[in-house]
């Protein structure tokens, strides 16, 4: 274990005012190390400190900011390893989940938003002639669209990635000229101090960006609600997003939310063979992919009758092959979830599901795994549900899928999938594509995958309904951290 990890805030490594705290290793429970708890009052000072720096680094050129993010992903690749096995250690992710989708992912959005803080800001609009009227004579006027940075913006992030995550908000943040107070997940902070640590080494100048942790509540509140801060971007769950709202418009600060997802995965009639290998291959990630804590995991499958037995038989057999446990082991496909409270509400859904009268096809059971420790769940198919059940309603976050069958055509398959409080991505396997396109344009979803559960990293990424406020990803991601301006000009 490390030295106790110190809050960065306006360029220094500052010791916590409230001690700190034990960051566990959800595979085997060990202490991965010891996180620090930041008090109101120096959350305030980080605050204050991106104020003061924002002036500065809102008219540093857009090759100066560009430099700083190119070096820092400079540093993330050469330290790639230990980090790594840092993250792996804090959120239980297996080893290729951990380098691939963890540091990689963040690397790789770092390496964008370098680019991306090149993109052009401004944009010249057609002029307006005005006729000579009782406002005074004839005129032309020049218009430009301006693309400002917002100010001070905190950044709380979710505990399922703590690389991706908030190098997703971070890198465009910074490249769009705002400054930022990062809030990391309590179960996993470690891993953005190295983020800090990076850009630190990187050059950003003092103040730009800040980094305070802590198990208490009332760090993130003193995040949100600091006067200095003018944008909260928050991934997290929709009851929590639903409150940093309502302290956000109290001042009008602008948001950023991503939040809970069920998402609808539709199988239609006329999906072949291949095509019903694809979709049970594509949500099988649910059982894989972070142990089911990802909000746009397919979850909610709804399969036409015809293809229903078919396809709860593949997934029962595709989860056959599924070895949970040490996700340091190799071959390991689930490890396990973050925590043993989480472990338990999503054992608890289970439970539900079975007293609301679903099946359970596979899985139910805590697996035994080691010595007994760590914080492990069965991988569970649900079948027979329907679309009153909570099971089926709400967001388990976990390895848990529930599959609800139906009788009728498209327009009872899009009912049903837009019978939801969710709306952050669905998906729909046809055999013929032109119908899976017809059907993707009705649901009410942020994204659709037709035939695939892959995303376009360019394509906007956000949520309808519940599921979030905004879009971010690629340069949708650069416009989420900025204001329009207008600026006009009598020519």
């Amino acid at each position: 274990m490390n030295a106790p990890q110190r809050l960065y805030i306006g360029g220094e490594w500052v010791e916590p005012a409230g001690g700190h705290y034990e960051v566990v290793n959800p595979a085997d429970e060990s202490v991965v190390g010891l996180a620090p708890e930041a008090t109101r009052a120096q959350v305030e000072e980080a605050a204050r400190a991106a104020a003061d720096a924002f002036e500065g680094w809102s008219r540093t050129s857009p090759e100066a900011r560009a430099a700083v993010l190119d070096r820092a992903a400079d540093i993330i690749q050469r330290e790639y390893e230990p980090w790594a096995a840092l993250a792996q250690a804090e959120t239980g992710a297996t080893t290729g989940i951990a380098r691939g989708m963890q540091v990689g992912v963040g690397v790789a959005r770092f390496r964008r938003y370098a680019k991306g803080a090149l993109e052009p800001v401004e944009r010249g609009l057609p002029p307006q002639v005005t006729e000579a009227g009782p406002m005074g004579g004839a005129s032309v006027l020049g218009a430009l669209e301006l693309r400002q940075p917002v100010g001070v913006v905190t950044c709380i992030t979710s505990y399922n990635n703590p690389w991706a995550n908030p190098a997703g908000k971070v890198a465009p943040a910074l490249a769009m000229g705002n400054t930022v107070v990062v809030k990391p997940a309590p179960q996993d902070p470690l891993s953005v101090f190295k983020m800090a640590e990076a850009l630190h080494e990187a050059g950003v100048p003092a103040g730009v960006v800040n980094v305070v942790s802590g198990a208490s509540v009332e760090v993130g509140e003193a995040a949100v609600d600091s006067p200095y801060v003018d944008m909260v971007s928050f991934t997290g769950s929709t009851g929590v997003g639903q409150r940093i709202a309502e302290v956000c418009g109290r001042s009008m600060k602008r948001q950023l939310m991503e939040l809970g997802g069920k998402g609808a995965a539709v199988v239609l009639d006329d999906v072949d063979a291949a095509g019903l290998d694809a979709a049970v291959a594509g949500i099988g990630t649910t059982f894989s992919f972070y142990s089911g804590q990802i909000c746009t995991a397919p979850t909610r499958v709804i399969v036409h009758r015809s293809a229903y037995g078919a396809l709860v038989e593949k997934l029962t057999g595709h989860l056959a092959f599924m070895k949970v446990g040490d996700p340091g082991v190799r071959g390991t496909v689930v490890g396990p979830v973050i925590s043993a409270a989480h472990r338990d509400r999503v054992e608890s859904y289970v439970e539900l599901g079975r007293k609301e009268g679903a099946r359970i096809a596979y899985g139910g059971e805590r697996p035994a795994v080691g010595d007994g420790r760590g914080f492990y769940v069965a991988p569970t198919l649900l079948v027979d549900c329907t679309n009153d059940m909570r099971v089926v309603r709400e967001e388990i976050f976990g390895p848990v899928v529930v599959v609800v069958p139906f009788d009728g055509g498209e327009d009872e398959a899009v009912a049903l999938a837009n019978d939801s409080d969710f709306g952050l991505l669905s998906y729909v396997w046809s055999g013929d594509p032109a119908r899976a396109f017809r059907i993707a344009r009705r649901l009410r979803a942020g994204g659709v995958g037709v035939n695939t559960i892959g995303r376009n990293m360019e394509a906007p990424f956000g949520g309808f309904k519940r599921s979030g406020v905004g879009r971010d990803v690629g340069s949708y991601a650069l416009h989420a951290y900025s204001e329009v301006q207008s600026i006009v000009w009598a020519g």
